[in-house]
């Protein structure tokens, strides 16, 4: 076994009775009274590309990795494109190759393909008001209806096979009827403008409003007018539709506004429990039609023609399915 001691500078072992390490030149000695400082061992002229040793100066030659002197490991130049630089510590956040294990600091992240996030959802409301099921819009299109679709509701009668998509297009998130029969219900915030032959559901109530036509009292080819009750004059015309396809009351009103509600309205619906107390108001003025919600609890909803913006909060009938929609 080697006896000696370690130089303090290069950590090399020089034998007991040495004064100077034999590697570096720098004092060795039990002996902690002064001495006279030796002469350092010259260490190689400079070398155009060489690195000095940042533990004992040695200069080391271009393609070395250690110091021939203390052996200590010295930054290596690297080359890109003639730019030198110099290879030093990893950065945080890199692996060790000799664990595979992750340093503290930045984390890398997996490269790869980028994945689609779910932007919106739909929530189904059951009906004692409660949250049910959801369906998450994942994708860019996602049909909904009674038969082999994403969003599928196979008991419900009064959907069609495929009723409505759900799209995104342009950053927002759009509903579509796909020609289905009874179409979609978007529930409304305050006031909006009904097209002519519009429908409105309030409650269990489908209603479809027009400006009511000018009876013509006119004979027929022989000069016999036709007998009937005396046609009232009215502005409104609003028609309850049936289940079935038939029609039910019709409601002329003679004037501007047309209340719609459970009792206390122009029109009432008293047997209807899901109908407020004054749930709507139907207008017509300056010839546009409008519907506004007076603040019902189970709100007022109009029937989308071709397709709809959808917000945050928005509700929507299919058949008897009453959505929300959640924008992520």
């Amino acid at each position: 076994m080697d006896v000696g001691l370690v130089c303090d500078a290069c950590s090399a072992l020089t034998p007991i009775g040495v004064p100077q390490c034999k590697r570096c030149g720098a004092d060795v000695a039990l002996d902690p009274r002064p001495r006279v400082k030796s002469t350092p061992i010259p260490t190689a002229p400079t070398v155009e590309g060489s690195v000095a040793c940042s533990k004992c100066g040695t200069n080391v030659a271009p393609g070395n990795r250690f110091c021939p002197s203390c052996g200590t490991r010295v930054a290596t130049p690297v080359s890109f494109e003639g730019v030198e630089t110099r290879v030093g510590p990893r950065p945080a956040g890199s692996s060790d190759p000799a664990t595979g294990s992750q340093k503290p600091g930045r984390s890398t992240q997996f490269f790869g393909g980028a994945m689609q996030a779910a932007r919106a959802k739909l929530t189904l409301i059951r009906g004692d008001g409660e949250d049910g099921i959801s369906f998450t819009l994942a994708g860019q299109e996602h049909l909904a209806g009674r038969g082999e679709v994403p969003i599928a509701f196979p008991d419900d009668p009064y959907l069609s096979p495929t009723h409505a998509n759900f799209v995104y297009a342009q950053n927002e998130l759009l509903v579509k009827d796909e020609g289905s029969l009874n179409g979609i219900y978007v529930r409304i915030n305050g006031t909006v403008e009904l097209a002519p032959g519009g429908h409105v559901l309030i409650g269990e109530q489908v209603l479809q409003v027009d400006p009511a036509p000018q009876p013509e009292d006119l004979p027929d080819g022989d000069g016999t007018y036709y007998s009937a009750s005396l046609a009232r004059p009215a502005t409104l015309e609003i028609r309850q539709n049936l289940r079935g396809g038939q029609i039910g009351w019709v409601f002329r009103v003679d004037g501007e506004v047309a209340t719609l509600g459970r009792e206390g309205n122009d029109i009432n619906f008293p047997e209807d429990p899901f109908i407020s107390g004054h749930h709507a108001e139907i207008r017509l003025s300056g010839g546009v039609l409008s519907v506004t919600d007076l603040g019902s609890r189970n709100g007022t909803f109009v029937r989308i023609s071709g397709a709809r913006v959808l917000k945050h909060g928005d509700y929507v009938f299919l058949g008897q399915q009453l959505l929300r929609v959640e924008i992520v």
